[in-house]
Parts: structure tokens; C-alpha cells; sequence
């Protein structure tokens, strides 16, 4: 025993011994084993069955005994080559006596059945009827459910773990652990569905070989060793019945062991004190102590016993009358908060209702922090209609499309998109949603989850039914229609699109537009440490020696403002360093680096062999606007000039997005900042770039040229509108 706890300590040597032990069972099958080994064996196998229910009651969840599967393996065949042990010994020496097959096989057929082998058939028969018709057959149907329900559910806990991931309420390593634990769970219930086959198999093979003893020590006894029917039968039939009961108590005990671990609940307590806590309940003892008690008052009953139980249940009932007051009590207050309106999935500090009432706690109306700051970097406000979106039950895809969509947009900017928080808003329209970056509201729109959103392609001539509205991501001619009519649509070149892609693509585009808004000193610091795995020297010499954490961060949103992405941070870190001391203002900085990362955008924008879509500025209207531009205050034009610039510009970026394309708008390189400006200052977020930085290995294409029938304009004044 002390070699076994210390076996238990010492992993390596476990793992070292288990080989060893299999061998020596299998070997236990076929070579002849000494009686006092035989013995041990019987006794050891006992004390393993008992530690294993033991261990079982005291699990607080399945999983907690996750070898459960493997060691009922061991045990079993351990049992098994017991059996096979015992009965070689049985009929080769059983004609010498009652002590022919040892000590513990003895002490079974005399103690526990007192001699009498016709009692210990009926015994054994019994123990073997409540082993394989009610425990064993009770838990291969649980287990059988549980595999089957358990994997069935798998998909949705994934899900799930994705959307706590999203909402920031768990941290990557914190979702991996999630992952790996239902994944442990599916292949736990697995195997515990092909375990219950074996206590099944086990609860059979002892009838078998119960009745093989029987039938070849009769046949053995008569022939071989000259004993009569009766007393080969009396010898041989008590020392099969005390091999079968030294063998199908284990069985029993690891039966019982293994319906506890497939019935568990998770929970924080151990069986006991799961069962203890759950029927405890001063309401249920106190009528079992009544009935009790009439059952004590009738005459002709043992009134004694019915009393004494009757006075033992109403000991419960006043022991734990506390508890069921307690737990009346806490009832509304766990419905309370359940009811109060919350983010889906969110903490409880991100509850916009307000909070119940605490009675005489002092603290129960205090307002904490918690309750009027939100940290969420990105949020997803939806109404109550949309909220099948997001339900696994309801097939709800938009949780693993904004996953689908943070990755993408994570590796085309080059940095880590943060996760996306969703929350239900009763306040919004029922089918409204509403995008926030930080705490600004960027943007809002309206999806149906029953329609699909269609939108016209170049060959379509028919004109739908339906819902007509802009597309929230590209402003093009759409119409929400039935699902029905996708196939109709579908025929006339429309492209249908589902309403968790609409929701989606728009965030998609929301991310591309305010990256800048996502990225702070940390997750600078962040690439930066990631970079130093590969490149310490480059790291250490330019930040913070050359170049500080806070001018860097301030030139990475200044890229980022204007969609040029961030990967390669070598290169601008090399870049920066090439800088030093000529240029310090951030603004400065990334314009001299745009030239260098240009070739990623335009790779983003249209593969290297395609080409690319150009909308470019009239040569009268650039003049004009490059003698509008007033130094610091940037580009000036008058509200009429902006409007016609602005019309232009949408109906052009609309024809090249129609056919499948992005534009991009070309400018002079003294225009392109203020330019990009400007048209941000006006809510359009098309990408300016300069003549300069277009690479000569693409080829480019002049969709569209803004100002070719712009009016002349007046030069402008100070009371000109400030883009």
C-alpha cells in the first residue's frame, strides 16, 4: 500500500509500473499462478473497486475523474484474468477441498453463503440480476444520451466560447482552455459509452463462467479424480459459487461507480453534499414527519420504528428550517436581476437597468463606476428583432461572421482588431443596430432577419418587391426581399446577401474606416514585444532612443486614418530611424512612410495582376483646389463647389464598386493630405493617394475623372465653408 501512494506521487514512476501491471495480468491468463498471489490479487482487486466508487462519490463533475474510462478498462480485465486464474486452480485442485482455490475464495463460499451452495446460487443470481438488468443497463442508456446530446451540443458551446471571446469577457487563453474543456467532455462521454459496454460484457462473462466451473468440475470431479455426482457437485459448485462472488462484488461496486459518474451533475460540491444540499428543504421533511407519524399511531404497525423515524424527520425539518426561508427570499432578487436588461453576452458592470432594491443594505442604491463606464472598445447595439442573430437555437450566424471578420481585418491592418461586444438596446427600434467605436456612435442601420438584402448586378433589368434601402457598407441601390424570391433574384444577376453578412460587412467596413480609434500605447507595445522575439537589435536601437512610444503610436494612427496598413513594422521602424532629426511632427512622419507601404494597400485594394480602378481630378478643378489650401486650416471650398465635388465623386465610386471593384482616388502629392482631409471631414472614406505612390509594376485604369463638368467657381474667401 505504501509502494501504491507513493506510485501515486511519483508520476513517472506510474507510468513506469501501469506497462508493467497490464503485462503481468495478460500474463496472469496464461501461466499458472501461486495461491497466495491468487489472494493478493482477489484482495487487491477489491480495494481498487472500492477507491474507484470512493473516488467517484467525491468528484464534483465528470470530468473531475476524466481516467474514469481506462481504469474501468483495467479493472475489468484485471477481474477477468482473475477469473480465468481462479478457474484453472478451481478445476485442477478443486477435488482436494474447500481451500483448493485459497483463502479468500474459502472465506466466501463458508462465510458469505455459510456452506450452502444452493444459497450462494440464488445470491449470486441476484447480485448478477441488479447488476446487469438495473445498474448496468440504467447507466449504458445514460451514458448512451449523454454521448449523443453531449456532442450534438458541441458546436453551439464553440459558438459560445467565440461570442464571450468577442465580447471580451474571456482572454484568448481563457477561450483555449474553454475549447480544450469541451473537447475533453465529448471524448469523456464517448468513451464512458463504450466503458458501460464493458461492466455490461464483465456482469455476462460471470453467469459464463460461473456455469463453465460448475459444469467442468462436475464433468472433471466424476471422471478424472473418481468422486461421485453428489460430492463433485457440493465441492465444486461451492468453490465456483465463492470464485463468482469474490469476483462480482468488485463488479458491483464498479457498476454502482459507474452510473454515479454518468448521472453527475457538475457542481462545487461532491456528491454528498450536492444530494445533502438539494433535499434538505424544510418544506418536504415536515409532511414525511407527519405521515410518519400516523403510520406510528395505527394500530397492529411496529409503532416503536414508525415513531422514532417520525421524531427523526421532524429533527430535519427543524434543523433546516433556515434554509428554506433563506432560499424564498433569494428568489426574487435572482429573478430581479435576470430581468434587467443587459448585453448579450455581457457583464454584469455593463447592465444598463437599474438595480433592485437591497432593503437595509446601505450599498444596494450606490452607483459605482462600473455602472457608467463602458471600456469596450467596439460594441454592436441591436433591437430586440435582430437578436435571433445572434441565438445559436435560431441558427444565428453573426457571432462567427464578426469573428470571420476580425481575423481579416486584424491581418489586412496589421494589428489586432479588439473584440466585439454585443448588446441587446431596447431603447433602439426593433429591427435597428447600431455600430459604436470606443463611445462614439460611427454607425446605424436597419436589417431584417427574415428578408435577405439583394443588390443589383450589371446584367440586371428586373426591379424587385420588397424593402427598398442603400446598402449600409458601399451606399448602393438595394431592396430587403423574402426568401422566396431569392431564387428570382438570383436569375436577373442580383447578389443576395444574408442579414448577418449585411451586419458584418458594415462593422467590416466601420473597422477599416476608425482603426485608428483601436489602437493605443498597449498594443503598440504589444508589436513592438512580438517584434523583438525576431528583431531585438532593430526594437531596442529606434524606440524609445530615437523614436518614443508616443510619437509612434501617434504616426501608426496617422497611417491608419487613412487605411495604409501597419504589418510591416521593420520597415517603419527603419524608415523612422532614416528620419531622425529631420522629421518630428507624427503627420510629417507617416506621410514620408506611405510611399514604402503603398504596394500592401494596393494588394488589399486588387490582386498584383489586375488593375486598378482610378478616379482622378480634373486638371482646372486640382489648380483651384490647390489655391484653396490655407496652410493649417487645410482645404477651403465654397458649400456649392463641395456639393458638385462630393455628388461626383459618390456616383463614381458607385460605378467601379458595381463591378466588383475598389476605387481609389489619385491626387497630386501636395494635394493628397488636405485632399484626404477634406473628404473625411465630410463623412467619405474613399482612399487618396498621391501620383508618386503608385508602383510602376501595376497597371492602372482611369474610371473616372471629377470636375470635367464642374462650372467654374469663384476663388474662395473667409467665409467659405472649412473642410
Amino acid at each position: 500500500m505504501v509502494a501504491l501512494a507513493r506510485a501515486a506521487n511519483r508520476p513517472q514512476l506510474g507510468a513506469s509500473l501501469l506497462p508493467v501491471g497490464i503485462l503481468a495480468v495478460v500474463a496472469m491468463m496464461v501461466l499458472p499462478l501461486p495461491l497466495v498471489l491468487l489472494d493478493i490479487f482477489f484482495v487487491f482487486n477489491i480495494l481498487l473497486s472500492l477507491l474507484v466508487l470512493m473516488v467517484a462519490l467525491y468528484s464534483y463533475r465528470p470530468l473531475d475523474f476524466s481516467s474514469f474510462p481506462s481504469v474501468l478498462l483495467i479493472a475489468t480485465v484485471l477481474r477477468l484474468a482473475l477469473n480465468v486464474a481462479s478457474t484453472r486452480i478451481v478445476l485442477t485442485e478443486g477435488h482436494t477441498g474447500s481451500g483448493a482455490a485459497g483463502q479468500v475464495i474459502e472465506a466466501f463460499g463458508n462465510f458469505v453463503i455459510a456452506g450452502n451452495f444452493a444459497v450462494g446460487i440464488v445470491v449470486f443470481l441476484i447480485l448478477v440480476i441488479i447488476n446487469l438488468v438495473v445498474i448496468t443497463k440504467g447507466a449504458g442508456r445514460v451514458s448512451e444520451v449523454s454521448a449523443r446530446f453531449t456532442l450534438d451540443a458541441m458546436p453551439g458551446k464553440q459558438m459560445a466560447i467565440d461570442a464571450d471571446l468577442n465580447a471580451g469577457l474571456l482572454t484568448p487563453e481563457q477561450a483555449r482552455a474553454r475549447r480544450a474543456e469541451v473537447g475533453e467532455e465529448a471524448d469523456f462521454y464517448g468513451a464512458m459509452d463504450g466503458a458501460s459496454k464493458f461492466v455490461k460484457g464483465d456482469a455476462i462473462a460471470g453467469i459464463l463462467i460461473l456455469i463453465a466451473n460448475i459444469l467442468g468440475g462436475i464433468i472433471i470431479g466424476t471422471s478424472q479424480h473418481g468422486l461421485s455426482f453428489g460430492q463433485a457437485a457440493e465441492t465444486y459448485v461451492l468453490l465456483s459459487i465463492g470464485d463468482g462472488l469474490v469476483a462480482q462484488i468488485p463488479s458491483l461496486l464498479l457498476s454502482i461507480a459507474t452510473a454515479i459518474i454518468v448521472t453527475r451533475v457538475a457542481s462545487t460540491q461532491d456528491m454528498a453534499g450536492h444530494i445533502g444540499a438539494q433535499i434538505g428543504l424544510h418544506r418536504a421533511w415536515v409532511p414525511v414527519a407527519a405521515v410518519m407519524g400516523i403510520m406510528g399511531l395505527i394500530p397492529g404497525m411496529p409503532n416503536g420504528l414508525f415513531l422514532i423515524f417520525a421524531l427523526a424527520a421532524a429533527a430535519v425539518a427543524w434543523f433546516t428550517r433556515d434554509k428554506g426561508e433563506d432560499d424564498s427570499a433569494a428568489k426574487p432578487a435572482a429573478v430581479g436581476q435576470a430581468a434587467r436588461p443587459g448585453a448579450l453576452p455581457a457583464p454584469a458592470s455593463g447592465s444598463n437597468g437599474a438595480a433592485s432594491s437591497g432593503g437595509d443594505n446601505p450599498n444596494a442604491n450606490a452607483i459605482t463606476p462600473e455602472d457608467v463606464t463602458d471600456y469596450a472598445p467596439i460594441t454592436i447595439q441591436i433591437g430586440f428583432g435582430l437578436i435571433p442573430l445572434i441565438e445559436e437555437s435560431a441558427g444565428g450566424a453573426l457571432v462567427s461572421r464578426i469573428t470571420s471578420i476580425r481575423r481579416d481585418v486584424s491581418k489586412a491592418m496589421g494589428f489586432v482588431i479588439p473584440g466585439v461586444r454585443i448588446r441587446d438596446d431596447m431603447g433602439l427600434p426593433t429591427n435597428t443596430y447600431r455600430i459604436r467605436i470606443r463611445q462614439a456612435v460611427v454607425a446605424e442601420d436597419v436589417a431584417y432577419p427574415d428578408r435577405k438584402l439583394a443588390l443589383p448586378g450589371g446584367g440586371t433589368i428586373r426591379k424587385l418587391r420588397g424593402i427598398e434601402v442603400k446598402d449600409p457598407s458601399f451606399g448602393l441601390d438595394a431592396v430587403w426581399i423574402q426568401p422566396h424570391q431569392q431564387t428570382e433574384a438570383e436569375a436577373d444577376d442580383y447578389v443576395v446577401v444574408e442579414p448577418a453578412s449585411v451586419i458584418a460587412t458594415h462593422l467590416s467596413q466601420m473597422l477599416y474606416s476608425h482603426a485608428a480609434d483601436l489602437i493605443g500605447a498597449d498594443d503598440v507595445q504589444g508589436l513592438l514585444d512580438n517584434l523583438e522575439r525576431v528583431a531585438p537589435t532593430l526594437v531596442e536601437s529606434v524606440v524609445p532612443k530615437l523614436v518614443p512610444l508616443h510619437v509612434l503610436t501617434a504616426v501608426l494612427r496617422n497611417l491608419l486614418m487613412e487605411r495604409m496598413p501597419i504589418a510591416d513594422l521593420p520597415r517603419i521602424l527603419e524608415d523612422l530611424a532614416g528620419m531622425s532629426g529631420r522629421i518630428s511632427d507624427p503627420q510629417d512622419m507617416a506621410e514620408a512612410l506611405r510611399r514604402a507601404l503603398a504596394p500592401q494597400l494596393l494588394q488589399q485594394i486588387a490582386p498584383l495582376k489586375e488593375s486598378l480602378h482610378l478616379i482622378t481630378l480634373s486638371s482646372p478643378l486640382e489648380e483651384l483646389l490647390v489655391r484653396s489650401v490655407h496652410g493649417s486650416a487645410g482645404l477651403i471650398v465654397d458649400d456649392g463647389l463641395t456639393r458638385q465635388i462630393l455628388t461626383q465623386l459618390n456616383a463614381a465610386e458607385e460605378a467601379v464598386v458595381a463591378k466588383g471593384s475598389q476605387p481609389v482616388v489619385v491626387v497630386s502629392a501636395q494635394m493628397r493630405r488636405p485632399f484626404a482631409a477634406f473628404l473625411r471631414a465630410h463623412g467619405v472614406s474613399a482612399i487618396v493617394m498621391a501620383v508618386s505612390e503608385l508602383p510602376d509594376n501595376r497597371k492602372v485604369e482611369i474610371a473616372a475623372s471629377i470636375g470635367a463638368q464642374l462650372p467654374p467657381a469663384p476663388a474662395p474667401d473667409a467665409r467659405g465653408s472649412n473642410g
